[in-house]
């Protein structure tokens, strides 16, 4: 009798946590189309003329690689809910295969926000050297997290495919909640870079009682950006854990939250970089607002025009 209950008690939430990301995946998929339609202009006017560089590459890369991610988060999810589907090394194989391919995406916004990084604090090959040693070591620990979750991954699994669930069991073990913490680590780091430029930056400004300019905004886009990355992080590891109220709702919401994020960031990079007249303060300092792989643009103040003159626009034209 108690074995009983114990079985149907595992069994509701078990098939709770299944269809909570069966109809979760939907509205992501749907909110990364609505946002793709709403900025599609924008990305033919300002991105689809500019030269072909590694950043407009990674643009249309996490852009579109996004939508792809949304679509295989959604189909994965549904067909694997069709009764007869799944099995034990079928499941065992697709944690890790969803964990792949959403880290593809999130390794390219990590390459981004680097390059945002080294643009900041003008083209410091010091502070890009360390950023890329982090990267790459956070790379190698989720590529060894994965690797021992999942040889353990199957026991685990095979105690709860009997139930009739639609789809794989919701099922977290092992130190797979450490799985994202690299990548939360290194992006905490980013952010902190980025903190530290606004801070400093807004502090010079202060004492010196200018008023904003256009280099300032982009500090505060910024900080808006790797804060938004960071919680997003932070939030899937919350999920990941277990030991919180917040259920698992898949990746998709995640997926596309990272994708909008970071589009609508490199978008209005191009639309600065359209514009090489914006109205700043006096200064006869040259500021590199953004040189991405070392291609610019580079922004410079002049003192006789009192405007942010674009000087260099290779990157994005």
């Amino acid at each position: 009798m108690v074995q009983g209950v114990l079985n149907e008690s595992t069994f509701v939430k078990l098939y709770k946590g299944n269809i909570i990301p069966l109809n979760a995946c939907l509205p992501g998929l749907t909110w990364v189309l609505h946002d793709y339609l709403i900025t599609i202009e924008d990305e033919i006017r300002y991105v689809w003329p500019a030269k072909k560089t590694t950043g407009r590459l990674l643009f249309f890369w996490i852009r579109y690689y996004g939508i792809f991610l949304l679509f295989f988060d959604v189909i994965q999810i549904h067909v694997f809910s069709i009764p007869g589907i799944t099995s034990d090394t079928l499941c065992v194989a697709m944690d890790s295969i969803i964990r792949i391919v959403g880290a593809l995406s999130l390794w390219a916004i990590e390459i981004v926000m680097q390059m945002r990084i080294y643009a900041l604090y003008k083209c410091s090959r010091r502070v890009a050297l360390i950023n890329a040693v982090l990267f790459l070591a956070s790379i190698g620990v989720f590529l060894w997290i994965l690797s021992f979750n999942a040889l353990r991954r199957r026991e685990v699994i095979a105690e709860a495919i009997h139930y009739p669930l639609p789809g794989c069991p919701s099922v977290h073990s092992g130190i797979e909640w450490l799985q994202w913490i690299p990548a939360t680590v290194f992006e905490s780091i980013l952010f902190f870079w980025a903190l530290y430029k606004t801070l400093s930056s807004t502090v010079t400004r202060w004492r010196g009682g200018q008023r904003i300019s256009l280099y300032h905004l982009i500090l505060r886009d910024n900080i808006s950006y790797f804060f938004g990355i960071t919680c997003l992080l932070i939030f899937n590891n919350l999920m990941v854990v277990g030991v919180t109220k917040i259920p698992w709702f898949s990746y998709s919401p995640f997926h596309a939250a990272m994708e909008i994020m970071t589009s609508r960031m490199i978008i209005n990079l191009y639309k600065i970089a359209k514009d090489p007249i914006m109205p700043v303060p006096s200064s006869t300092e040259k500021t590199y607002v953004d040189s991405q792989f070392g291609g610019g643009p580079v922004f410079l103040h002049t003192e006789d025009s009192g405007t942010l003159e674009l000087v260099d626009t290779q990157f994005y034209r």
